[in-house]
């Protein structure tokens, strides 16, 4: 009875041999088509396919090459689909293997004959290049309207705390007083050049490659500049080997996405250690955080935790095309079927990761006193006081370093900040020095006086927010 069950199991189908032609008398086994289907994931590029196959009805009809009234019912046939899969009413089989069969065979079963002729100067090599151009351009527009959305929240927390002082960190010690609002815009311009990474991709991945058929171009009297200015691409592409076996422009996106969800987890670690009890320099609301199943105390930052996580899930999808695509020869194999699958993960996960970002930053609230006291602690004015030694005693730096060490050495064994320490204790060390220096040893005058293009001094940071305002949000 289970050798019964396990032949009917294995036994091939046939209905898909319809669509691969004459060459075969059976269809797949089982588990060949197990293996060898796509249509669960790559149904999303629908839309991309019904777009593609539109331009290159058109321009089989006007080239001739295919009746108007082939031409015609065609067009009438994808939009049916078209409409049908917007509502969900069409039925995907699995035994037609991938989204470019799927939508032939139902166009096949509207008009009939003509649905053959679509197929016409095509093959399904080109048209999956084309239509995963096609989907990662898409991709990369809305994903640049998602990260300039986090830019304008991020731009929107620096204008409210453009005086606020924090403590800057290095080895994640404190190193020099700085200003929220300056800390905000490190990550703006993060994000700007992350923009630029999805915009030059972009614009490397705008061309054409339908027409290359399966791998050397066809005999019919196609116009690959029509479908290209059709499908809005800048050029066909100009090697139809290159066409039908480049991945490398999903690469560059994926790419692109791991260095943002880089930046992301960056900012997502220091939303955490921020909203700990430890630092207590932010809080989030219960709608961005999480409590415990046993500790009634709890509020996890989950939403900060997770998009740190997603990080690596980005960085395992783009190894795992790098991996697919390196030891493939020209031109097309069955192994770039794997293409999709991470390429879809990484785009999801790179947008979650982006707008749970946004609303994150958005909900932040500071803590003002918490930072400023934290700003002054680990001596972080040091750097003030040795400035100070070399522009107003003319001490060479290096010797100014060493005599602000042995200040900082004598108001660490007293327990005390370098501001606590008398004009007599620091005259033990450096007898030039005067009261003058306790200009410098606050804060509030560290952060004003680094006024230095790019600098964290608060007048600053109004004209960087007034120049990032204009270079990423208009």
């Amino acid at each position: 009875m289970n050798d019964k069950n396990e032949s009917q199991e294995n036994k091939p189908n046939n209905e898909s041999n319809t669509m691969w032609g004459g060459r075969f008398k059976s269809g797949p086994d089982k588990i060949m088509e197990a293996i060898n289907i796509s249509i669960g994931f790559d149904q999303r590029l629908f839309l991309q396919d019904i777009e593609g196959s539109k331009a290159h009805c058109n321009m089989l009809e006007k080239q001739g090459i295919i009746t108007k009234e082939a031409h015609k019912e065609i067009i009438s046939g994808l939009e049916t689909i078209a409409e049908e899969m917007a509502v969900g009413r069409f039925k995907f089989k699995n035994v037609l293997e991938d989204i470019h069969l799927n939508i032939e065979g139902r166009l096949r079963e509207l008009i009939g004959e003509n649905a053959g002729r679509l197929h016409t100067a095509r093959s399904r090599n080109d048209q999956v290049a084309t239509d995963l151009r096609l989907w990662v351009r898409d991709q990369s527009d809305a994903l640049d309207k998602e990260i300039q959305n986090l830019q304008s929240a991020l731009i929107n927390q620096a204008n409210k705390h453009v005086d606020w002082i924090m403590p800057g960190f290095t080895h994640l010690q404190s190193a020099q007083p700085v200003t929220l609002g300056h800390h905000m815009l490190a990550y703006v311009e993060m994000l700007g050049r992350d923009r630029g990474r999805f915009s030059d991709a972009r614009k490397r991945l705008n061309e054409n490659p339908l027409g290359a058929a399966a791998l050397a171009g066809t005999s019919f009297p196609i116009d690959r500049h029509a479908t290209s200015e059709a499908l809005g691409f800048d050029r066909p592409t100009a090697n139809s080997l290159d066409s039908v076996s480049a991945r490398d422009f999903v690469l560059e996106f994926m790419a692109a996405a791991a260095i943002c969800a880089t930046h992301l987890s960056r900012l997502a670690e220091e939303i955490i250690l921020w909203s700990s009890a430890q630092f207590k320099f932010a809080s989030l609301s219960d709608s961005l955080t999480t409590g415990s199943s046993i500790m009634p105390q709890k509020r996890n930052p989950d939403a900060a935790e997770l998009v740190r996580a997603k990080a690596g899930r980005i960085f395992g999808d783009l190894v795992t095309l790098l991996t697919v695509m390196k030891g493939l020869p020209l031109a097309y194999s069955k192994d770039m079927q794997e293409d999709k699958e991470p390429t879809f993960d990484a785009a999801d996960a790179i947008s979650l990761s982006i707008c749970a970002m946004t609303a994150m930053i958005n909900d932040l609230e500071f803590n003002r006193s918490c930072m400023k006291s934290a700003a002054g602690l680990g001596f972080s004015t040091a750097t003030d006081l040795a400035d100070w030694l070399v522009r107003v005693l003319s001490i060479p730096f290096r010797e100014a370093h060493h005599v602000t060490g042995e200040i900082v050495r004598l108001a660490e064994a007293r327990g005390s900040g370098l501001e606590a320490l008398t004009l007599e204790d620091m005259k033990r060390i450096e007898p030039r020095i005067t009261d003058d220096v306790f200009n410098v040893l606050s804060v509030e005058k560290s952060v004003t006086s680094r006024t230095s293009f790019g600098g964290t001094a608060p007048e600053n940071v109004k004209l960087q927010i007034a120049h990032a305002r204009e270079r990423f949000l208009r």
